[in-house]
């Protein structure tokens, strides 16, 4: 019997995908991979924090440096997406608020995929969804 993916690795030592969301008009973002991270001793607000770290020193992200100025916004891309195909606009209870929170506790697993984003850029694109790519 063929092991799933995400049980492939414990839960210390675990593979995320960061999926950092520049523009959700235009759709643009770019995944970032973190390997070895422990979900028993993460929290959310340290997991924002090596995001964060990548993002503001490596050149490669340098467009994407203005997602984590001030506080981003992480979520979890639970599923299939809706309609929009950068973030499900119909889900903020999938928003991780509290930075405290140990990923284990919120049901993260190997290869689990999270978004994090400008939170007043994705109210003023949920309040008026148009994309400017087709």
């Amino acid at each position: 019997m063929e092991q799933l993916s995400n049980l492939a690795l414990p839960k210390t030592s675990a593979t995320l995908t960061v999926r950092i969301i520049k523009s959700f008009a235009f759709r643009t973002e770019r995944s970032l991979v973190l390997h070895n991270v422990n979900l028993e001793t993460t929290t959310v607000g340290e997991l924002k924090d090596k995001a964060r770290t990548v993002v503001a020193s490596e050149p490669g992200w340098k467009p994407y440096r203005n997602v984590v100025l001030g506080p981003p916004t992480l979520g979890v891309a639970h599923g299939a997406k809706t309609t929009n195909l950068i973030i499900n606009l119909d889900h903020d209870e999938w928003m991780l608020e509290d930075d405290n929170q140990l990923l284990a506790d919120l049901g993260f697993e190997n290869e689990i995929e999270v978004s994090l984003f400008n939170r007043e850029l994705y109210a003023q694109f949920q309040a008026d969804p148009q994309t400017s790519w087709e």
